[in-house]
C-alpha cells in the first residue's frame, strides 16, 4: 500500500502500510452469527431454464442469488433512515473517502453498578457501555503518550475530516464472529454515553455490537435517536437531524489492532437502502 500523508492539528502524519479489515466475513456455507431472530444469510445457485449457476453441478459458471438481512447478518452501516419515514439511503449519505478515527477499548459494566441509564431502564443482568468508561478509555490512551506529544484526543478533535470513533468491547474474542446474541445478550449504550459521543463531534461510529440499544427495548431506540438527534417518537427528518452521521454495527476489531489514532475508510455496498453491508478499514496514523 502506498502511504498517504495528511496534516491536521499542526502536525503531519503518514499512514502505516498495514491495513486492518474490521468486517466479519459473511460465509454463506459456514456458521454465522445470529441476532434479532433473523434467519441466516443464504446462497442459492440461479436456475433459469437449462442454466444452472453452479460449476459443481455442470453449469458453465457460478451465479448465485444471495438472501440476507443487512441489519442482522453481518457487518453493516446504517443511516438515520433506519428510524424515519423518509426512505433515506446510506449510499447517498455516507460519501467521505476517509475519516480520522480514534480506536478505544471499553469494558461494559453491570447496569446495577452505575447511575447511568437509558429508556427503558436496564433490566437485571444487563451490561452498559457508560460515559465514564468511554472517558476513562480516552484518558488511558492519552497517558500512554510521551509528555512532549500532543494529546491524541486533541489531535483527533483538530482533524479536518469528519471524525470517527471505533469502540472495541472487552472481553474481545473471535467468537464475536459467530455469536448467537439471542443466547448471549449484548451490552448496549447508556444515554449519557451516547450523548458524550455526540458532543465529541463523532460523525461515524463503529461498534462490535449488534445494536447501540438493547435488543428488546420496547421500540425506543434511545441511543440511535440521541446519535442522530431525532426526538422520541418522531419519524421525520428535522433541521437539526444529524443526516450524514452513520453507525456501523457488528464489526470485529482483532486484539492486535492497538488503541490509537487511525484513518478510517468506510466501504459501504451501494444499496439504495437505510443499511448496507460494509467493510470498515483502518490504517494507523504515524506522526512525521
Amino acid at each position: 500500500m502506498t502511504s498517504l500523508y495528511l496534516e491536521f492539528g499542526g502536525r503531519r502524519f503518514r499512514t502505516r502500510d498495514e491495513v486492518h479489515d474490521l468486517s466479519i466475513p459473511l460465509r454463506f456455507a459456514d456458521e454465522q452469527l445470529e441476532c434479532f431472530g433473523a434467519p441466516p444469510a443464504r446462497e442459492q445457485a440461479l436456475e433459469a431454464g437449462s442454466f444452472v449457476g453452479d460449476v459443481r453441478r455442470g453449469g458453465s459458471c457460478n451465479c448465485s442469488t444471495y438472501t440476507l438481512t443487512a441489519h442482522c447478518n453481518g457487518t453493516h452501516t446504517e443511516c438515520v433512515g433506519h428510524i424515519t419515514a423518509e426512505r433515506l439511503s446510506v449510499r447517498e449519505l455516507c460519501t467521505e473517502l476517509f475519516s480520522v478515527a480514534l480506536l478505544i477499548s471499553v469494558e461494559p459494566v453491570p447496569a446495577s453498578s452505575t447511575s447511568e441509564s437509558t429508556t427503558p431502564p436496564p433490566k437485571s443482568g444487563d451490561f452498559l457501555i457508560t460515559r465514564a468508561a468511554l472517558e476513562t478509555a480516552v484518558r488511558m490512551l492519552d497517558s500512554q503518550l510521551a509528555a512532549t506529544e500532543l494529546s491524541r484526543l486533541e489531535l483527533w478533535r483538530a482533524a479536518i475530516a469528519q471524525r470517527a470513533l471505533v469502540i472495541r468491547t472487552i472481553p474481545n474474542d473471535a467468537s464475536k464472529r459467530i455469536r448467537r446474541y439471542s443466547e448471549q445478550p449484548a451490552p448496549y449504550f447508556s444515554a449519557d454515553a451516547m450523548q458524550w459521543i455526540v458532543t465529541q463531534g463523532v460523525e461515524h461510529l463503529v461498534v462490535d455490537l449488534p445494536s447501540l440499544d438493547r435488543a428488546e427495548d420496547e421500540g425506543n431506540l434511545t441511543a440511535h435517536r440521541i446519535f442522530w438527534n431525532v426526538p422520541p417518537s418522531v419519524i421525520s427528518i428535522g433541521s437539526d437531524t444529524r443526516r450524514r452521521a452513520t453507525v456501523t454495527e457488528l464489526a470485529y476489531v482483532p486484539d492486535q489492532v492497538v488503541d490509537g489514532l487511525y484513518l478510517l475508510n468506510l466501504q459501504v455496498a451501494p444499496f439504495a437502502a437505510d443499511a448496507a453491508p460494509s467493510r470498515p478499514m483502518l490504517t494507523a496514523l504515524i506522526p512525521e
